[in-house]
């Protein structure tokens, strides 16, 4: 039965991934620039996947002390296996880190710049609420609805919702993302992407050959026998590919815009 759901979902989904797949935002990266202004972008998609990743792991297993047992074990030990992979990996250098880490690491190397992704974090360092943070941004609104929806998903607290989509909206979808854009990095052979380069393909490592199977074992174990589980899962995991196609669309058309505006100059 979980195996016939999960394919209903897959099956839900494909129109929608056919079309994240196909993106022409890959086909739009040839240079420095257009690198750096796609990751001056995605790195908020990085940066709050951990929060789904998290918020899972806090309703999964318990974090409080005194510690009680949390009712899901099995569902604890596979997102505590992700939790380890993702936020204790290791750089090309050995050096240990968060992949969000590895991340900014990369857009120094390219001379990114994390000016506003950093203003966010200091902000919530600062103890600011991301609702009121979102509100009052001026990014891009690809980019805060994107967020916007993705702490929507967290303010649910239901572990079905949470995991839904970061297995059929992230974790899942992941692989198929970064093998399109490591093709068009790849033909530039710039030296400077080695650490991107490194980043993308220890997602497609560890994304395909163990998380994402994780991933689909924890929403069976999740969603179970409850049809309107179930159901929620594929709601919100349609809402969280189509904010991802509109996030793409805003990258690329802030590429294009950038491109206009040089060859104007």
């Amino acid at each position: 039965m979980y195996l016939m759901m999960i394919e209903r979902i897959e099956k839900e989904l494909y129109s929608l991934r056919e079309v994240l797949q196909n993106h022409p935002v890959y086909s739009s990266i040839h240079t420095a620039t257009d690198i750096r202004l796609f990751m001056e972008h995605h790195v908020f998609a990085v940066w709050d996947f951990m929060s789904l990743l998290k918020q899972l792991q806090s309703q999964l297993s318990c974090n409080e002390v005194p510690w009680v047992p949390s009712g899901h074990p099995a569902a604890s030990r596979l997102i505590n296996e992700i939790v380890w992979g993702e936020e204790s990996d290791i750089n090309r250098k050995g050096v240990p880190m968060s992949h969000f880490e590895m991340y900014l690491e990369a857009m120094h190397s390219m001379g990114a710049d994390p000016v506003e992704i950093n203003r966010l974090l200091q902000q919530l360092k600062e103890g600011h609420h991301i609702d009121a943070i979102l509100v009052n941004s001026s990014l891009p609104s690809h980019i805060t609805n994107f967020l916007k929806f993705t702490f929507e998903v967290v303010h649910t607290k239901k572990p079905h919702i949470v995991a839904a989509v970061f297995t059929f909206g992230r974790e899942d979808l992941i692989p198929d993302m970064f093998i399109e854009i490591i093709k068009n990095l790849k033909q530039t052979n710039n030296l400077e992407l080695a650490d991107l380069i490194y980043y993308f393909e220890r997602h497609i490592e560890v994304d395909a050959d163990e998380h994402g199977p994780l991933a689909l074992e924890m929403i069976q174990q999740l969603c179970g026998k409850n049809d309107e589980k179930w159901a929620e899962a594929l709601l919100y995991s349609k809402r969280a590919l189509n904010l991802r196609i509109q996030f793409w669309d805003g990258i690329l058309q802030t590429i294009e815009n950038q491109k206009t505006l040089t060859t104007a100059v």
